[in-house]
């Protein structure tokens, strides 16, 4: 029986798991997670009868392999949810589907709303020529960000760095006002430090062009072609019942069930290696180091530790490992009776909260990068959605940093002032409850000794039984899906003997947004 070793539960290990057991295959797996929790930064943290999102997660994809894969576990709704049912909300249903109301594993469809916060006014995310963007910007300033784009598309800059690519598809005064700070906040450096690839990667077709394209199109009778729809003009997505965690939850179970043995508290420190192939896992548990024989290892771990822990790992590899950046991330769950926010749009809400997912800061003045509303997301993720609204606070740091290192009393109390500041909340006073959390490696970066992870890459597939997948293992900013994908990619190359490992490397590389998708 062929024993295989799974470093991390995460959106790729654990789909990992499932699919090498799901055939009934001749193999023992067993998945090593360092934390105690399933789903990596897609998980969910319970905390007083309410429960965070860690980062937010929307369910979308462009490969029917995914969505599948996500129906088999928890079908999407076949009645309304809670907040539609008492607002008379109009919402997709599945013929069959299940009753959020008496079913837990259930998929929701929910209102994608995502808005940039900025001079204490709503802008449309992206940004839209409309008349709120007018009106919210102001004659001049309109005028201004209309020349500048003209001026952009006709002298384009060399994509040398983000801040170029962001100025080419949307001009200098657009990228000021609501790419810039953000864009800083999040990576802990200025757009023109940054490799146009992060661009290139998140934001593939989406412009000022793509943007008025998708307006004409929704002016038109039939509402045009809708074969290809940029990503951040999505306005429909999927969502657990009780958010990411509890699908990892569900997965997780399941792969139990068909005999894998997942282990958490179990923080790996290495490999063993002899003859060009992996023989090995070294990892703690409760203080404890142990070894694990393995014949194949599949690797959703950070880049940068994996190659630090191979024994006799080249020293220019060591330099290159050492040198891959990452951003760290905090979020502060705040609960209040209300926000000051007023929803002036035509979207009803329970509370006749503002509708959004989520909301970008882009006020330089505040380090907070983004509001999430959970009340929005599900009403299941809150205690009594009806009186209370229940809200993350997402930062960006560096582990160690003097953020970082920050007390849980200090994040809270600095998350309130920030929004009273922001005239989100009336007083400090106003917070019901509070929690907050840390993740490391939230974000591979693409700076630094990025530009040689082709010589990482080339490396680690020297080890035949080795399969790097997920986000932090191919140090690339994977979505869920993708992250998906890599895993049923070395599952197919485990099963079939394939050898050579490019077919997971070049998910998530294709020059269309990862989101866009054609109709049948």
């Amino acid at each position: 029986m062929k024993k295989i070793i799974i470093i991390g539960a995460g959106p790729a290990g654990l789909t990992a798991a499932y699919e090498l057991l799901d055939g009934g295959g001749d193999c023992a797996v067993t998945v090593f997670e360092e934390s105690q929790a399933f789903g990596g930064i897609s998980r969910t943290v319970r905390h007083n009868g309410n429960r965070m999102d860690i980062g937010g997660h929307r369910f979308f994809s462009k490969d029917d392999r995914v969505v599948a894969w996500w129906e088999k576990f928890m079908p999407l709704q076949g009645a309304p949810a809670m907040d539609d049912r008492i607002l008379g909300r109009n919402v997709p249903l599945k013929a069959g589907g299940p009753d959020p109301e008496s079913t837990d594993e259930v998929m929701l469809t929910r209102r994608r709303v995502s808005r940039i916060y900025y001079h204490k006014k709503f802008f449309d995310y992206p940004v839209r020529m409309n008349a709120n963007t007018i009106r919210n910007m102001g004659l001049v300033t309109t005028l201004e960000a209309g020349m500048s784009y003209l001026a952009a598309t006709a002298r384009k800059l060399p994509e040398d760095s983000l801040e170029n690519f962001y100025i080419n598809r949307f001009g200098r005064k657009l990228y000021s006002m609501f790419f810039e700070s953000y864009t800083e906040k999040l990576w802990g450096r200025h757009p023109r430090e940054i490799s146009a690839a992060w661009g290139a990667q998140r934001v593939k077709g989406l412009s000022i062009r793509a943007i008025l394209a998708d307006m004409l199109r929704k002016l038109r009778p039939d509402k045009g072609d809708k074969s290809k729809v940029e990503t951040s003009l999505i306005e429909e997505f999927s969502y657990p019942k009780y958010g990411p965690g509890h699908r990892r939850e569900t997965v997780a179970e399941r792969a139990r069930q068909k005999g894998a043995d997942i282990r958490l508290g179990c923080r790996v420190t290495g490999l063993t290696v002899e003859g060009g192939r992996v023989t090995g896992v070294r990892y703690e548990q409760d203080g404890q180091e142990h070894v694990q024989a393995a014949d194949v290892v599949i690797s959703s771990m950070p880049v940068k530790d994996l190659v630090l822990g191979i024994p006799g790992a080249p020293e220019d590899m060591r330099r290159i490992a050492a040198g891959l950046p990452y951003r760290d991330f905090v979020t502060v769950g705040l609960l209040v009776p209300r926000l000051e926010l007023k929803n002036e749009t035509e979207m009803k809400t329970l509370g006749n909260i503002v509708p959004d997912c989520w909301i970008y800061v882009q006020d330089a003045h505040v380090r907070l990068g983004r509001i999430q509303i959970f009340n929005n997301w599900s009403p299941y993720m809150v205690k009594d959605p009806e009186h209370t609204v229940w809200i993350g606070l997402e930062y960006f740091c560096a582990e160690g940093d003097k953020y970082w290192n920050m007390s849980e009393a200090e994040w809270i109390d600095m998350a309130k002032r920030e929004l009273v500041s922001m005239g989100v909340l009336s007083g400090t006073d106003a917070v019901l409850d509070a929690h907050q959390e840390r993740v490391k490696k939230a974000y591979p970066a693409y700076f630094d000794t990025y530009d040689e992870m082709d010589k990482l890459r080339a490396y680690l597939d020297g080890f035949a039984n080795l399969y790097c997948v997920g986000r932090n293992g191919q140090h690339r900013y994977n979505n869920m899906d993708h992250s998906m994908v890599t895993a049923f990619e070395a599952v197919r190359n485990i099963r079939e003997g394939i050898e050579d490992k490019s077919n997971l490397w070049n998910v998530n590389t294709e020059q269309s947004y990862h989101e866009t998708k054609e109709a049948k």
